[in-house]
């Protein structure tokens, strides 16, 4: 796969398709091919990108921790200015998500359009307690066995109805396993704990980039009125509530629902 090598790290990548740009940032502890549906579904008429975020898959950062999602939303920057045309669609979910709201602040000139979906201006309530509780447990020398890192993460990720599939929980519970089944604790800290120093509610009212933010009605890692709130924040933001979905449904649960609001949203700023 490609790398792009840059100051700090050899940043890998996937890009594949023609036309306008759209870059996918992936969450936490996942990589560039968690998006390998909508790569498939947006292909015929975008160019699509994504990356290994620093701390997950195969970039290599030669800094060590501790990150800030800033960091990340650098990378993402050299990134498009290397590959893409800019301005891009840009769109993320979870710590993806938290990438686009900063490299909207930072670098405007960059961004077409900004897509973050279960996301927050900061952690708050549970959403940072859960956070805080997960990188304590790591740093005391806590380290879950694959199959319970497995049921564990999946419990925060998909709805009822999703775990109650049978059929469906096998191919979840492999997706999951890649994911979180071996994660090396040090690098899962460091994504975690610049999620819970992210904050960004000063900044968002004075960045005028378009930002329609995505929640999801049954998400209980990122619940969404924290993506409501984001959109009251920034001036030039929608908020979509999609119902029973749950955090990473995008990927296995329902990739079609959130597809298709994507799509909506590109039409309405004409771009699809």
């Amino acid at each position: 796969m490609p790398t792009l090598k840059l100051k700090d790290l050899e940043l890998r990548y996937l890009q594949h398709g023609t036309g306008p740009d759209i870059v996918w940032l992936p969450g936490g502890d996942e990589v560039a091919e968690a998006w390998d549906n909508q790569f498939e579904t947006f292909g015929p008429s975008f160019r699509n990108t994504s990356m290994d975020p620093r701390g997950a898959g195969q970039t290599v950062v030669h800094k060590r921790p501790p990150w800030t999602i800033e960091d990340m939303a650098d990378d993402c920057a050299d990134l498009v200015r290397a590959r893409c045309k800019p301005p891009v669609v840009l769109i993320g979910l979870s710590m993806g998500s938290l990438i686009t709201l900063q490299f909207a602040i930072k670098y405007p000139e960059l961004v077409r359009l900004a897509i973050p979906m279960g996301t927050a201006a900061k952690a708050t309530g549970f959403s940072r307690d859960w956070m805080i509780a997960e990188v304590e447990f790591r740093k005391s020398g806590g380290r879950l066995p694959p199959d319970f890192a497995v049921t564990h993460y999946a419990a925060f990720s998909y709805p009822s109805e999703v775990l109650g599939d049978d059929a469906l929980w096998q191919k979840i519970r492999d997706r999951v396993g890649v994911n979180y089944g071996h994660r090396d604790g040090d690098l899962l800290t460091a994504q975690w704990q610049a999620c819970i120093d992210f904050d960004v509610v000063d900044q968002l009212p004075g960045c005028r980039v378009p930002i329609d933010v995505i929640g999801f009605s049954e998400d209980c890692q990122c619940p969404a009125p924290m993506g409501q709130r984001v959109a009251k924040l920034a001036p030039n933001a929608r908020f979509h509530m999609l119902q029973g979905l749950g955090h990473v449904s995008c990927e296995i649960h329902k990739p079609e629902v959130v597809n298709n609001k994507i799509w909506e949203i590109l039409r309405h700023h004409n771009i699809a």
